[in-house]
């Protein structure tokens, strides 16, 4: 009897395992994936939606199109997980597994930071189109973009939300009237990455935004129109670009899985310390940052493994904490920068300078995506 593969969540990590599975299985791959959503949306595609790059549609890539050789898609919420069992309970009743894996991602808690709910976050999708219809409204005075606690998705994010407000503003002709401020708790605003850094805060300077580094945001004081910083700092605001406080998701949280807010993994292995339990993606706690390419690596260590075991070959070559995360730095520039987060004593990152080649590259690793999890 061919072993159940049960996956929780289909973000990057989730349609990566199941997608190589199936090619390296077929019809014996026994995998089975909840999703309590519709549809899968790349995180840098909220960006072109805030903008008005793309409209809803053209983001969304519904799941019920995925058609997969030994994977069967379930669209369920959810309600709770033990490990020791390997039984998942959701909304439609119970599952069991030989081997569990969660790929639920990191969720917002927009509870944790005072009038962040009403200030507005751009980091959902939901928030996104919020943020599409709020924007060409504003003309007048300073936007904050802020980013409320460590570790968020897509470090680069904030940075490029300033760039591209940037140009939006000076497309509609209001960019002199406004003034730009980007908030982050790092010192600089890719860490890792020296060179990407500096890149970052030169555009900042020539397009005269504003950074501030060192501290997240505590709170908004939407009456006031006031950012308030966790050092005490304070920032007048008339548009606030929210990203907020991240955690894994409740049902995890409520699971003996979790440890600090996050599921604790052998870095090389993905392996929790339940047996044949894996995490994968945003809801592991592995050093390495909440981003999809890191997820999807990850994941096709641990379906090499599935395959490796089954089939009786030798394990695959450990999770190395490597990957490339592109940055737009506007103007319709995109650049690249390559890290490690593992190899070394300390995470290292370096710079590939904005190129039409890296726009060129940018689509494809969107398409490619498209085509290979979605058939699309």
């Amino acid at each position: 009897m061919n072993e159940r593969i049960l996956v929780l969540g289909a973000g990057f990590a989730g349609l990566e395992l199941a997608t190589v599975l199936s090619e390296q299985l077929g019809e014996d791959a026994g995998v089975t994936l909840i999703e309590a959503g519709e549809s899968f949306v790349f995180g840098y595609s909220k960006l072109d939606l805030m903008f008005g790059r793309r409209e809803p549609a053209e983001v969304r890539l519904p799941y019920a199109s995925i058609a997969k050789p030994g994977v069967r898609v379930l669209r369920e919420t959810i309600a709770a997980i033990d490990p020791e069992a390997l039984r998942v309970t959701s909304d439609a009743g119970e599952h069991e597994a030989d081997v569990l894996v969660v790929a639920l991602g990191a969720a917002y808690d927009l509870d944790a930071t005072p009038g962040l709910a009403e200030a507005g976050e751009f980091y959902s999708v939901a928030g996104a189109e919020r943020m599409r219809e709020v924007l060409p409204t504003f003309a007048r005075g300073r936007a904050v973009v802020g980013v409320c606690g460590a570790p968020f998705k897509c470090p680069p994010a904030p940075s490029e939300a300033a760039l591209l407000l940037h140009d939006f503003l000076t497309h509609r002709g209001v960019r002199d009237a406004c003034e730009i401020s980007v908030v982050l708790p790092f010192d600089t605003p890719v860490p890792p990455s020296p060179d990407t850094s500096e890149a970052l805060l030169a555009a900042f300077a020539e397009r005269g935004i504003e950074f501030v580094g060192g501290s997240p945001v505590a709170a908004v004081d939407v009456g006031q129109g006031l950012v308030r910083l966790a050092d005490g700092r304070e920032l007048p605001y008339d548009l606030f670009l929210g990203v907020p406080k991240h955690r894994a998701p409740r049902v995890v949280l409520e699971s003996p899985l979790a440890e600090d807010g996050y599921v604790p993994v052998d870095a090389a292995t993905l392996a929790t310390r339940f047996p044949n339990v894996y995490a994968v993606g945003d809801v592991a706690a592995i050093g390495v940052p909440k981003a999809g390419v890191f997820s999807e690596r990850a994941a096709r260590v641990v379906a090499e493994a599935i395959v490796a075991r089954r089939l009786g070959m030798e394990p695959p070559a450990p999770f190395d904490g490597r990957g490339s995360c592109f940055v737009e730095f506007g103007f319709g520039r995109v650049g690249r920068v390559d890290v490690d987060f593992l190899s070394g004593p300390k995470p290292t990152g370096t710079l590939t300078p904005p190129s039409a080649e890296l726009v060129a590259e940018k689509v494809e690793f969107g398409a490619s995506r498209r085509a290979r999890w979605f058939g699309l």
